[in-house]
């Protein structure tokens, strides 16, 4: 696989991998009950023990990526090969339930790391784990095909075009997993509302997403798009989408044409890129973002995962804009 290609595939992946803290300990904390309230009958127990993960909930059939996947019970050795689905299932609660996560899967620090890969998945090192459940992010090597021959459920979930379809993917995950994911999505949800309104920003300002040194980007139309759109950003790189694929690779003559207000750096990391290295390449030292000081060095996993850790990639856009 050609580098872009990978870069095409793995983009928001890799951007994600390196920075955001976990929701999880931000979720709301539910109050103790009130022991003087009336105590609930038979069924209202049943239905509670349903609600929060208990097997009386299953079999449940969710909708992931490839169409719909039935799981008979609850799954308690779940295996992630997936960064992004790794950190949701941690979010929601199902951190318990997991047993390993492929080699990218560097958060929460408790995640169960191990050498398995999701670029290059092999069932048989897979099964080794005896999973009851496995979330990978695509089918390569045919592994759905032998985890499915094996008797052990698959649910895929790739990069999410947008917070809707992110805020999705946690919901079916829960529903996998019997947790409740909505607790989790509204918190997410009430975060970056925060930020984005208390953040005092001119609109209209101009910026470019750079996901690696050879010019790849994201539009608005992706994810992380729409968090620079909470803040009224405007997205140099809509017009060179040609392809409508969400994440185009630019030109340095396009961007210096452009000359955007900001410029945010998504491989810091992987890339070893930074403010000062973007600044002395030769076509973008006259840039505006470069003479004022706005090249702006993010976490690649902050940026690129659409997991719990969106809120730290929204707030480190909202340190710069007020900052700036």
């Amino acid at each position: 696989m050609s580098r872009s290609s990978m870069l095409r595939r793995l983009a928001p992946t890799l951007l994600l991998a390196v920075g955001l803290t976990a929701c999880a300990s931000d979720s709301p904390v539910e109050e103790s009950p009130d022991t003087t309230a009336e105590q609930p009958t038979d069924d209202d127990a049943a239905d509670d023990a349903g609600a929060s993960g208990d097997s009386a909930a299953f079999p449940v059939t969710v909708t992931d990526d490839a169409g719909e996947v039935t799981l008979e019970a609850r799954p308690e050795a779940i295996v992630s090969l997936s960064p992004t689905s790794t950190e949701m299932l941690f979010a929601i609660g199902a951190g318990d339930q997991v047993v390993a996560v492929d080699d990218f899967s560097n958060f929460p620090q408790e995640a169960p790391t191990t050498d398995l890969s999701g670029f290059t998945p092999n069932v048989e090192a897979i099964l080794e784990f005896e999973p009851d459940l496995v979330v990978l992010s695509g089918d390569s090597n045919d592994v759905v095909a032998g985890l499915t021959e094996a008797g052990v459920p698959v649910l895929q979930y790739g990069a999410a075009n947008d917070l809707e379809t992110a805020f999705s993917q946690f919901r079916a995950l829960g529903e996998a997993t019997g947790n409740d994911a909505e607790a989790t999505v509204n918190d997410i949800q009430k975060q970056l509302d925060d930020i984005a309104a208390t953040t005092d920003v001119e609109p209209g300002l101009t910026y470019y997403h750079e996901l690696s040194s050879d010019l790849f980007s994201a539009t608005s139309s992706t994810f992380i798009g729409e968090i620079y759109g909470l803040f009224g950003m405007v997205n140099i790189a809509d017009e060179a989408d040609t392809d409508g694929g969400g994440y185009p690779q630019l030109s340095a003559e396009y961007v210096v044409e452009q000359d955007p207000d900001y410029v945010f750096l998504a491989c810091t990391v992987f890339c070893g890129e930074t403010a000062e290295s973007f600044g002395e390449r030769e076509a973008f030292a006259g840039l505006t973002a470069v003479e004022q000081g706005n090249v702006v060095e993010l976490n690649d996993d902050t940026a690129s995962r659409w997991g719990p850790r969106m809120v730290e990639f929204a707030e480190a856009v909202a340190a710069a804009l007020q900052a700036g």
